[in-house]
Parts: structure tokens; C-alpha cells; sequence
């Protein structure tokens, strides 16, 4: 399952945004699997890619992909306290880049300054970087 709604996408732009946005927040299911990905809890049509050990989720990511443009962006990066600078970030949007490979990667708003060592390090040799980039027309921004 891909995590988008193409018929909820069309009701949208039929609409000009006046139909077609979700009554409540899909149910994400919790497995007992070191990395699940799932439909993301925040943003419509994006996927979450989350670190699971002992049952608890220590890391997890929303992003989203267009293969069509070769860009793909990610959001809020969330890492339990007491497994930061563990490498799990790095692990988790390494694992994305490979899953989705030639893509150039980014991010939608601009970084904090306290985070901003944290995506010049993750961003070196990426392409794009995680710089700041809207979306293109053929995904939602969530």
C-alpha cells in the first residue's frame, strides 16, 4: 500500500480544496519489527519510516517520493533522547536513498538553527542536501 489516495487527491483538485480532506487522521499500525513503514500520521499522502526496539519507536521520518521528477523530500526527523547520535537518522534516510535511488532529496521548510549541524552532516554528499524545496505538482504537500 502505497499511502496515497488518488481519488481523495482528484476530489481535492475538482473542488479547488473544498472537498476531499480526511475527517480524522489514519490509524498507523505498530508492528514488532525493527523498521516498519507506514502511511504517515501527519501528513496526507506521505509515508512515516520508523526504528522500532524493544516494542518502542526510537526514530522516525515522514517523506515522500515523485520517481517522475527524481526528487524526494523528508520531514521532521524524530529520534528518541537517550538514542540521539546513535546513527539511527543516518541509518533511516540512508535506507530511504537506497530504497529510492537517484533522487535528489530535500526538505520543505527551513531548518532550525540548533538542527542545522545535524543536516549538514546527514546532507554531505546527498544530492539536493536536504536544502529547502516545495513540492512538485504531482505530490501533496500533506
Amino acid at each position: 500500500m502505497s499511502g496515497r489516495e488518488p481519488w481523495r487527491d482528484a476530489v481535492r483538485w475538482l473542488s479547488r480544496g473544498r472537498f476531499g480532506h480526511r475527517a480524522s487522521w489514519p490509524r498507523v499500525r505498530r508492528v514488532d519489527t525493527p523498521w516498519q513503514d507506514t502511511v504517515s500520521g501527519e501528513r496526507s499522502g506521505w509515508r512515516e519510516r520508523a526504528a522500532n526496539l524493544h516494542g518502542q519507536q526510537v526514530f522516525a521520518v515522514d517523506y515522500q517520493v515523485c520517481r517522475r521528477c527524481r526528487l524526494g523530500w523528508v520531514e521532521q526527523p524524530y529520534t528518541l533522547e537517550p538514542y540521539h547520535r546513535c546513527g539511527l537518522a543516518s541509518a533511516g534516510l540512508a535506507a530511504l536513498r537506497t530504497e529510492y535511488p537517484g533522487l535528489s532529496w530535500h526538505t520543505l521548510g527551513g531548518h532550525f538553527r540548533s538542527s542545522q549541524p545535524f543536516w549538514a552532516a546527514i546532507g554531505a554528499n546527498v544530492p539536493g542536501g536536504y536544502e529547502q524545496r516545495g513540492v512538485c505538482p504531482h505530490v501533496t504537500s500533506g
